[in-house]
């Protein structure tokens, strides 16, 4: 089942994933090899530069497509057909139910809470996934009920492997994903320690390129 589950979400590295269904939806693209210019729907969790990527965005996004990005990022994205989002907030976007988390740092400065950036929870064909975006470990995810869980585990400027343990034991997902790992910071031996001790599946995956 946890393979299954997740045959619909492709890791392209570091934060950035595609999932296929029947839209074609983007999270934080960046570094993308190629122009497939087949996203239906765009994310992205804050404006750091390996978040947001206009050259990447306009690599994948079709010429109709939709972009989805924080209320706070207004004047940082230069995007014209966005649709904004804050912390807590529900909608549907081409038949894709969307729920918005803060994602924040609690014990350093990186990702303030008061700049107003975003985790996202996505339901694609009735599979909920959570993309917990740059966080650390967070009240709010007490009992998501998801799916699959996207969760970050290299640490400096997220949460480090055994913090992303207690983040899955909150969210209580079927399977999880380690993330945010293998450019910047963190590693394969993050993600594995992650992936040893978490309380759920995990699925180790490689990037799609």
């Amino acid at each position: 089942m946890p393979q299954e589950l997740t045959d619909k979400v492709e890791w392209l590295g570091h934060a950035s994933f595609r999932l296929r269904g029947s839209v074609i939806v983007y999270i934080d693209p960046w570094k993308i090899e190629g122009n497939p210019r087949d996203g239906d729907l765009v994310f992205i969790t804050h404006s750091h530069y390996d978040h947001y990527s206009q050259e990447d965005i306009a690599k994948v996004i079709k010429s109709d497509g939709q972009l989805i990005a924080p209320d706070s990022c207004k004047g940082t994205i230069l995007e014209t057909n966005v649709l904004w989002m804050k912390p807590g907030e529900r909608t549907s976007v081409l038949g894709i139910d969307v729920e918005t988390l803060p994602a924040y740092n609690v014990d350093k400065d990186f990702h303030p809470r008061s700049n107003g950036w975003l985790g996202y929870i996505i339901t694609l064909d009735g599979t909920r996934i959570y993309h917990c975006g740059d966080t650390d470990v967070i009240d709010e995810m007490n009992g998501l009920c998801v799916d699959i869980a996207l969760l970050a585990v290299s640490g400096t400027y997220v949460m480090d492997a055994e913090q992303a343990v207690e983040a899955a034991r909150m969210i209580g997902p079927k399977v999880a994903i380690p993330m945010h790992w293998g450019v910047i910071v963190g590693g394969r031996d993050d993600a594995q320690r992650f992936k040893v001790s978490a309380p759920c599946p995990v699925i180790l995956k490689d990037p799609v390129p």
